[in-house]
């Protein structure tokens, strides 16, 4: 391992707030299987033609034991449905791309030039894959109580924080859910409204399912407003009751 990757790794070491045994483990968890294909460094632990696949496998079992013990730990009262869904909300991969990018693991990330130049560094699907690896890594280098302190650290402030994870929430899945089974009819989407200069465009969408709108939102993407759009419609679902629509055509 030459000096400026062991330089990188020492940096994200201090960001971790970890020091590693073996180092190994985290120049591992933090290469792209695309970039072992590659290449094939002399060093400790060598990524191997699936770079960090395995510790992402590992990763993600420690990561979900992990959560669960988290939540168990601050909701003891709390029924089973209730904690599944926090912890579905806090393992989503878009919520994990979240904490990468806090923990800027991308600056660290090995990937192969092509992916590199379809942008990997900053695909949700890659940066997700990042952190369970990394979590893997803790528990390989330390055991579980280590990798069980450091996610502490990183989903402290998001376990009881009904408003921020409720940034993470796919509102259009939970509508198709609900809408499914109370309906039997999938919800539709339509943008009725964009307004703004191109680089201030705000979008207004409603969610209906049959023809009947349930809900409304605004956003300053087409994607943002039906999310909106859905959460106004569980919203009123859940105040008023569930009438069924009048069916299409």
């Amino acid at each position: 391992m030459d000096e400026e990757r062991l330089e990188s790794l020492r940096r994200l070491e201090d960001r971790l707030a970890y020091r590693f045994r073996e180092i190994g483990w985290l120049h591992l968890a933090l290469t792209h299987k695309s970039f072992a294909h590659e290449s094939s460094p002399a060093q400790p632990h060598p990524p191997g033609e699936n770079g960090n696949e395995v510790l992402e496998f590992l990763g993600d079992a420690v990561l979900n034991l992990a959560v669960s013990t988290l939540l168990f730990q601050a909701f003891p009262e709390a029924q089973e449905g209730v904690l599944s869904k926090r912890r579905s909300h806090l393992v989503k991969r878009s919520f994990l791309a979240h904490l990468s990018r806090e923990l800027r693991l991308e600056e660290s990330l090995l990937l192969g030039k092509g992916e590199l130049l379809d942008g990997g560094r900053k695909k949700a699907s890659i940066l997700a894959n990042l952190y369970e690896a990394l979590i893997g890594a803790v528990y390989l280098d330390s055991g579980f109580d280590r990798s069980l302190e450091m996610v502490q650290r990183h989903l402290g402030p998001y376990l009881a924080s009904e408003a921020t994870l409720s940034l993470f929430i796919d509102y259009k899945s939970l509508l198709q859910e609900r809408a499914q089974q109370s309906y039997r009819l999938p919800p539709k989407y339509r943008v009725v409204e964009d307004s703004g200069p191109d680089h201030e465009k705000r979008f207004r969408a409603t969610a209906l399912i049959g023809q009947e709108v349930k809900g409304s939102g605004l956003g300053k993407s087409k994607k943002e407003a039906e999310q909106e759009a859905a959460k106004k419609a569980l919203e009123n679902l859940d105040s008023f009751g569930d009438a069924p629509p009048v069916p299409d055509g």
